[in-house]
């Protein structure tokens, strides 16, 4: 066996892209407070007696429920960019307030709770105002707000504590937010989490959760986006408020306590389980799930301590040093993240192409470099930005996609009047009418669309099945690139790649691996599935006219295959052409019979032997700055005429790269042949004299018109 066959067989048998994919996982945040968590449950339950037992757990679950309402309030307004001192004053406030009404003024439930709960929501509105409207630093507010509440309670206890401790509560609902359990957990343990749930589908799913993260991100950006930056600030901060007093209320049914040491430090504590989950002060990023994580640590922390008897201050002070310690680990991870997700995610595995074809100029070969489309007319010369694929209507007009996410239709006969067809946000690739008249394509990052006649634009597919066993999840579509149209309405399409999105594609070449796959559309229910899976960059997407098979280019694996969906072959693959000089995009008929095939870029023999050493490539991705990268050369674009049977007939190159260094796609249409590139600002046009004038790919596939 030679050195090749072993390193063939070791990336084949152990995978490489693991470490990549968890650390590209959002979920890898909550990494490091579940290790902490569960070497602080192992530790301290190994110290504490009785500390995991269910009567301990139970009554534990009160102060944790207390400190989770608490930190889902201030997760919000952190996310968001801000910061609340001022809860630990708050929930002593709401928890003043709801003695002194539910027992010194005798009010019912009904209308203590909600008034004690209003106290924390006014309390949250005067700091949301101040940041959110009056722009004052969030900080410095709430330390004020802190200092002025807390004076306000002591003030109030100093006057009327002895009337309002002195005064019973009789209430059997009282009873039960103090002492109801439901399977040993606390009232106000399932309420936290009844409102941990909402608060996680507000803030992952729901518009007023996307807000909140968007201006925490970046808030010039989420204003320029159309959201209102302050009312979101200030909702934040009435929400944490309103979180805090809830709180309160659980704390004042649990000790009816009035002393003055209610609250005091609480927010010190509570920041310190957001934070010790993985939420970032700097804001943008965080989750319920997170705070949960850091809720119980500190909860587990502060009850051993106090089970250690040991000198007062000592659970502060262990508190303040793991704050310490979150908020350095947390800014050392943000700011290392990316760069060590750079160097593992990056996966490089062995991959040996075919001898590389003569295409060298005057080569007995009909791959012979040339420079048959540096003569092309220029259409829409600087109007243009990345024609990836080309397509024309019944009436001649011709429709391109460009990278704002337009659709263009530069209108016949010259093509010199240029205009949005339809805008669909991401960039359409890939393009087809069906037998409808409908233009279908693949849009980057988003799926697949359709633009009916009127213009309306409907989402046809933005997912497909999960595969199984999969750490990412490639459910949903990343690069949907091009597409073709079966008889019976199916539409088959590719996606280049699952692991890196279009402004990283290139990346993709470097892995050398099967990250793409083609995946059916069938329009009668709606369903998307895989159909092929773990193709090399899979690419063009071109129908047989027999009906049961369509032809489909690999870009890095330099071949094009042939895969039946029906008839006596369904499920089979043929290679049609195996070994490429170049690296191959979309297909499409021509007027004979035969195929055009767009090629962007040509094989060299340099990057061809780095293909065969996956360990120098990941090296490369690992220690050498990105822009000096060997990648693929791209530098000269053609188009390739073949059959069927593999035979190549014709090589139309731009050798000197001066017109169209990358093609990408290409169109026979009525004699004419059209060349779109996703980096040229152009689309070019050939005459082709041997090509049958009248024909067009309407009419191929669909007939002709009525």
């Amino acid at each position: 066996m030679t050195r090749d066959d072993l390193v063939r067989w070791r990336y084949r048998l152990i995978p490489n892209t693991v470490v990549g994919e968890i650390l590209s996982k959002p979920w890898i945040d909550n990494a490091v407070p579940v290790l902490m968590l569960a070497v602080l449950l192992a530790v301290f339950g190994t110290l504490v007696p009785n500390l995991l037992t269910l009567g301990n757990l139970g009554n534990l679950s009160q102060t944790v429920g207390e400190y989770l309402l608490m930190g889902l309030g201030l997760t919000i307004v952190v996310m968001a960019g801000g910061i609340d001192l001022s809860v630990g004053s708050v929930f002593a406030l709401a928890n003043l307030v709801m003695i002194a009404l539910a027992g010194w003024a005798g009010l019912p439930m009904g209308v203590a709770i909600p008034i004690a709960l209003l106290s924390g929501a006014l309390v949250g509105l005067v700091n949301g105002i101040l940041v959110g409207y009056l722009r004052l630093r969030a900080f410095l507010t709430t330390l004020v707000t802190l200092i002025v509440v807390r004076a306000l309670v002591d003030s109030l206890l100093l006057s009327y504590s002895q009337e309002i401790g002195a005064a019973p509560i009789f209430s059997a609902f009282w009873d039960y937010l103090a002492f109801g359990t439901v399977y040993g957990m606390s009232v106000s343990f399932l309420t936290a989490v009844a409102l941990a749930v909402a608060v996680h589908v507000v803030l992952t799913r729901l518009r007023p959760g996307w807000h909140i993260i968007a201006v925490g991100g970046s808030r010039r950006a989420a204003h320029n986006s159309g959201i209102d930056v302050r009312r979101t600030v200030c909702l934040t901060y009435v929400a944490s408020g309103t979180l805090a007093a809830l709180a309160g209320v659980f704390y004042a049914a649990r000790l009816m306590s009035l002393g003055a040491e209610t609250g005091v430090g609480l927010e010190i504590t509570i920041l310190t389980a957001v934070v010790l989950g993985g939420t970032s002060l700097g804001g943008g990023r965080g989750s319920v799930v997170k705070t949960v994580l850091g809720v119980a640590i500190v909860v587990v922390i502060n009850n051993s301590l106090l089970r250690f008897n040991l000198p007062s201050g000592s659970s502060p002070l262990a508190l303040g040093i793991i704050l310490l310690l979150a908020v350095a680990i947390d800014v050392r991870w943000v700011k290392n993240k990316r760069k060590v997700l750079d160097q593992t995610y990056v996966a490089p595995t062995y991959f040996e192409l075919p001898p590389l074809p003569d295409a060298r100029r005057g080569a007995a070969t009909p791959y012979a470099v040339n420079d048959h489309l540096a003569t092309a007319e220029p259409i829409g010369l600087g109007l243009l930005d990345g024609p990836e694929d080309v397509i024309l209507d019944a009436d001649d007009n011709l429709y391109t996609g460009s990278r704002d996410g337009n659709i263009l239709r530069l209108m016949a006969p010259d093509y010199t009047r240029v205009e949005p067809y339809v805008h669909i946000g991401g960039q359409p690739l890939g393009l087809a009418f069906d037998r409808g008249g409908n233009l279908v394509t693949c849009v980057a990052g988003m799926g697949l669309y359709m633009v009916r006649p009127n213009r309306e634009v409907v989402k046809l597919s933005d997912e497909t099945n999960r595969t199984l066993f999969s750490i990412i999840d490639d459910s949903r579509m990343r690069l949907a690139d091009d597409l073709d149209i079966a008889p019976d309405g199916r539409v088959f399409f590719s996606e280049a790649t699952i692991r890196y999105a279009l402004h990283d594609w290139m990346i993709d070449a470097l892995e050398g691996r099967g990250n793409g796959r083609i995946i059916c559309y069938d329009p009668h229910d709606g369903s998307s599935r895989t159909v092929l899976p773990r193709l090399q960059f899979p690419n063009g997407i071109c129908m047989v006219p027999d009906g049961q098979s369509f032809l489909y280019a690999e870009t890095w694996g330099c071949r094009v295959s042939r895969y039946y969906f029906d008839g006596p072959k369904k499920g089979r693959t043929e290679v049609v052409i195996a070994d490429l000089p170049g690296y191959p995009d979309n297909i499409n008929r021509a007027s004979d019979g035969t195929f055009w095939l767009a090629m962007i870029g040509m094989r060299t023999p340099a990057f061809d032997l780095s293909q065969r050493m996956p360990g120098f490539r990941r090296r490369m991705a690992m220690q050498v700055a990105r822009d000096q990268w060997v990648f693929p050369n791209l530098n000269t674009g053609g188009v390739i005429k073949f059959d069927l049977t593999g035979q190549v007939l014709q090589s139309l190159w731009d050798g000197d790269g001066g017109s169209h260094p990358q093609v990408t796609s290409m169109r026979e249409h009525k004699g004419w042949l059209y060349l779109g590139g996703i980096f040229n600002n152009r689309i070019g046009r050939i005459r082709l004299p041997d090509a049958d004038q009248s024909w067009t790919s309407q009419s191929a596939y669909w007939g002709a018109p009525k």
